[in-house]
This record gives structure tokens, C-alpha cells and sequence, in this order.
């Protein structure tokens, strides 16, 4: 489990707590620093921190039963990662942090998960992602609208999100999985569960070629009450959140407002008004969600009709650190060898080498005799 610091055993440890949610790990961390030392704190130093007698009293008498070791051990074991917040959100083409680094979005929304659980990879790719959600009881109807939009979606590389339900999550799963796409899972449960078990060879599959997420630590079982919260990382993962059919009481009209409430854009597929499946998506349309008839709908309104091609673009972008130092003294004015040795302060031999590289992956090119232009690539990538 490469990249997990030290502290992380305890925000851990930490979430095993009953009552430790986003709030008190803020003044936890923000009074002691690293959790470390709030994991060995007296009562009186808890409530100097901030929080009540109780929860202090609560963090006290559980601390005996947890082994923050024995919890890195666990999750070692069920091949989980442990993110926490106060990891660096990912930047792109910095792969070699992926395994520690807390998805950009989620990082957005109010009620982030202090700890975020993962089997499987997150990557770039993951930068456009769309929730798919909607009814386990599906019409035919909703069946092959998923099973169209999730596919042409994934032929697109957008990354699908939802839920590994019954009905409409499990069909965007599949679809993506079938068209060689990404696609994440969010669990109401611990990733050591599959929920519902039927689910558990679409689960694997879906551990490897994208990921299971979640925010309850393992062995903690799916309850009623844990789905309504675990759709706030499902829309916070994502762009926007399409709804494909569901009824006025439907979970995915939670995350449907959810979505709102995080400043992501809503979209939702029309239906029958004879069908109890479909009121709940025609009423989020008569209340400003985008219609959705094809999947132009959705690439046009989110501005992603290009991300194939910026993907192919990253896949150019530099391998290593000398070559993506250079690039930042290369501009589209014609600068000479010597000087970017000088700029840069790399041996002239490693500079060369670089360059050479660069010029092959059409990133740079020469302009007269030893002088270097950015290329129209690079800047697609890097900027002007």
C-alpha cells in the first residue's frame, strides 16, 4: 500500500468511532495536527480540541478496541486503500500519487467523507465522470435507454458512476464494462461486503477496470439509512448526475438534488406520464433538469464532445520530471539549447536527451539551428 503516511492508520482508526464525522475530525485535526496525537489524548486535551464530554468520554472507552495497526493490516489484506482528506487532490499526469490522492471533486463538496475507501484504481480519466442512477424496478423501456446512453457514454470515455444496485446501476455498470470503460461503484456498506450479493462477479469486474469506493470502514454492513448518504459521493465524483427512470419517492431524486446542492448540473430522461417510473425524472425536468434524448444532450451541455481526444492528448505529455521541467522554459518563441541548460540547471547531455524526447512526441520542435519552440500539442496539454 505504497504512499500511506503514517497518520493515516489513525484517521482510520478514528472512523471506526461512532459520532466522528466531518465536523469533529476538523477540530481534531485542526487543535492537535496529526491525529496521532489525538489518538492518545486525555479527555481534557479531547475537549480542548472542541468537542463535547460525551464524544470525548466515547472516543476514550472505545480507543482499547481499536488497533490502528491491525486496521492498515485489515484493509492490506482486502487490497483497500485509506484516502484522506488532507491528501493532495490529484493533478494530472502525476500517476505516481494516484494511490494517496483525494478525487478533486469530491474535495469540492461540503460533506466530504473524511476518509475515502477504495479497491481498485482512480485516474485522470476519472476528471469526466457522469452519475448514472435511476429505479431497481426498470421498465423495459428504462432498461434500453441505460443500456444506450451508458455505452455510448463509455465509447466517449466519460467514466459512469452509480451504486451496484439492482436495475438501472447495475445496467450502467455492465454497459461500461462491455464497451471497455471506466466505471466506479459507490457502496453503502464496507468494501469487504458486496451488496446485493448477486452482484459480486459485476463487483470484481468492476474493480478492475475502475473502482469501488466508499466511506464506511470494512465490515460494516449495507443499512436503509446508509444509501441516502453514500449518493452525495456519487454526485460529488461526478460532472453531473443523470437520472434514467425512477418514481416521485426514488433514491436517485436524492441524489438527483444532491447534485443541485453541489453545484452539478442535472439531467434527466423523459417518459411516459402513464408510467410510475418515469414521474419522477418528468417532474425533475418541469423543475429545470436538462432533457436528455441522446447523449449529445449530455457531452454538449458538460463540454466534453472533446475528452477523447484531450485523453490522447495527456498520453503524450512528459514521462519524468526533467521533461516536463523543460517544457515549463519553452515557450512558442524560439529558445536555444544553451539557454534551457542555463534556465533549467541540468547538465547540457540530460537537456539534449530531453529535448530529443519531447521533439519525438511532437511536444516540442526546432526552429533553426539548436532552438526549440512549444508545440500547438503541448499547449493543448500545458496551456498557452
Amino acid at each position: 500500500m505504497s504512499g500511506q503516511t503514517s497518520d493515516t492508520q489513525y484517521w482510520v482508526a478514528f472512523n471506526r468511532i461512532p459520532g466522528i464525522g466531518r465536523a469533529r475530525y476538523s477540530l481534531l485535526e485542526k487543535h492537535f495536527g496529526r491525529l496521532a496525537n489525538a489518538w492518545t489524548a486525555t479527555p481534557a486535551e479531547l475537549r480542548a480540541a472542541g468537542l463535547d464530554e460525551k464524544t470525548a468520554a466515547t472516543i476514550v472507552a472505545q480507543r482499547p478496541r481499536i488497533s490502528p495497526e491491525a486496521e492498515m493490516e485489515r484493509l492490506a489484506k482486502y487490497g483497500v486503500q485509506a484516502i484522506t482528506w488532507n491528501a493532495p487532490a490529484y493533478p494530472p499526469r502525476l500517476k505516481e500519487i494516484y494511490d494517496l490522492a483525494y478525487p478533486p471533486r469530491l474535495k469540492e463538496i461540503y460533506d466530504l467523507p473524511p476518509v475515502l475507501y477504495l479497491r481498485g484504481e482512480l485516474t485522470e480519466a476519472d476528471e469526466w465522470a457522469l452519475a448514472v442512477v435511476g429505479t431497481r424496478r426498470p421498465t423495459p423501456y428504462g432498461r434500453q435507454v441505460a443500456e444506450h446512453l451508458a455505452a455510448d457514454l463509455a465509447s466517449q470515455k466519460i467514466t459512469l458512476v452509480s451504486g451496484l444496485a439492482r436495475g438501472i446501476d447495475s445496467i450502467v455498470h455492465r454497459a461500461a464494462l462491455d464497451c471497455g470503460g471506466r466505471t466506479i461503484a459507490v457502496m453503502a456498506c464496507g468494501l469487504d461486503i458486496v451488496y446485493p450479493r448477486e452482484h459480486l462477479k459485476l463487483a470484481q469486474e468492476v474493480r478492475e477496470q475502475g473502482a469501488l469506493v466508499s466511506d464506511y470502514p470494512l465490515g460494516i454492513q449495507p443499512q436503509g439509512q446508509f444509501f441516502p448518504r453514500r449518493n452525495r459521493i456519487m454526485s460529488g465524483l461526478s460532472l453531473g448526475v443523470l437520472v434514467v427512470e425512477g418514481d416521485l419517492k426514488s433514491g436517485a431524486l436524492i441524489t438527483a438534488n444532491l447534485a443541485l446542492e453541489q453545484n452539478r448540473e442535472v439531467f434527466a430522461v423523459p417518459g411516459s406520464v402513464f408510467s410510475a417510473q418515469s414521474r419522477g425524472t418528468n417532474r425533475l425536468i418541469q423543475e429545470g433538469a436538462k432533457l436528455v434524448q441522446g447523449v449529445q444532450d449530455i457531452l454538449e451541455e458538460l463540454n466534453l464532445t472533446m475528452v477523447p481526444q484531450q485523453l490522447e492528448m495527456k498520453e503524450l505529455a512528459p514521462a519524468d520530471d526533467t521533461e516536463q521541467l523543460l517544457l515549463r522554459h519553452i515557450s512558442t518563441e524560439p529558445i536555444h539549447i544553451d539557454e534551457v541548460r542555463r534556465r533549467s540547471g541540468l547538465p547540457i547531455a540530460a537537456v539534449s536527451s530531453a529535448l530529443a524526447m519531447l521533439e519525438l512526441k511532437g511536444l516540442v520542435r526546432q526552429m533553426g539551428p539548436m532552438s526549440y519552440v512549444r508545440t500547438r500539442e503541448a499547449g493543448a496539454i500545458y496551456g498557452a
